[in-house]
Formats: structure tokens, C-alpha cells, sequence
């Protein structure tokens, strides 16, 4: 049970509470532990493949680090991504298996 705790920690950044105000250091904590929720959906998304039992660090690097152009219009939201990235194929995966 440590390493999940210590992978947020380090990797989602949920111990720098360093604000001399109660309420940012919550809300810091609160975007730390909305993170761990979505990482843990990435996770499970990628079951079967090496990105399942991965850190967030991983995660981050490998599949949320991809350049994009989003447009926005009256009633849709487009991202255009960069076909030639080397996760394209696992982001892709992801993507169709998340729920909504």
C-alpha cells in the first residue's frame, strides 16, 4: 500500500502543500487526488499491455505529453494529433476504451 501513496506523492506532486493558506493547500491535494483517480483509468484501460502496472510518471510521459492543435468551435472540440508519435498506437487504445 506504500507505493501507491508514495507514487502520488512523487509523481502527481501531492506533497508540495507549501501555501501559507489552509484552503490552497487543499485544493492542491484535491487536483493531486482527481489525477490518481483518472491515472488509475488510464490503467485500467491499458489492461493487457506494459503501461498496466506503470507509475504515473510513466503515464505522464509516455501518453499525456503529446503535441496537439485543439480547435474549438460553437459545438465541437477537435484534437488534431501528430500520427508520427511513437505512443500514437497505445493512445489510440486508451481512447477507445475509456468509458463515455
Amino acid at each position: 500500500m506504500e507505493n501507491p501513496i508514495k507514487g502520488q506523492q512523487l509523481d502527481l506532486f501531492s506533497d508540495r502543500t507549501s501555501a501559507t493558506c489552509f484552503a490552497a493547500n487543499q485544493l492542491r491535494l484535491l487536483f493531486s487526488s482527481f489525477a490518481s483517480i483518472l491515472f488509475d483509468a488510464l490503467r485500467q484501460a491499458h489492461h493487457g499491455t506494459r503501461l498496466a502496472r506503470g507509475t504515473a510518471g510513466t503515464l505522464r510521459l509516455g501518453l499525456l505529453r503529446i503535441g496537439a492543435r485543439v480547435t474549438v468551435s460553437v459545438r465541437r472540440v477537435k484534437v488534431a494529433m501528430d500520427s508520427a508519435h511513437p505512443a500514437a498506437a497505445a493512445f489510440a487504445r486508451v481512447h477507445a476504451r475509456l468509458p463515455g
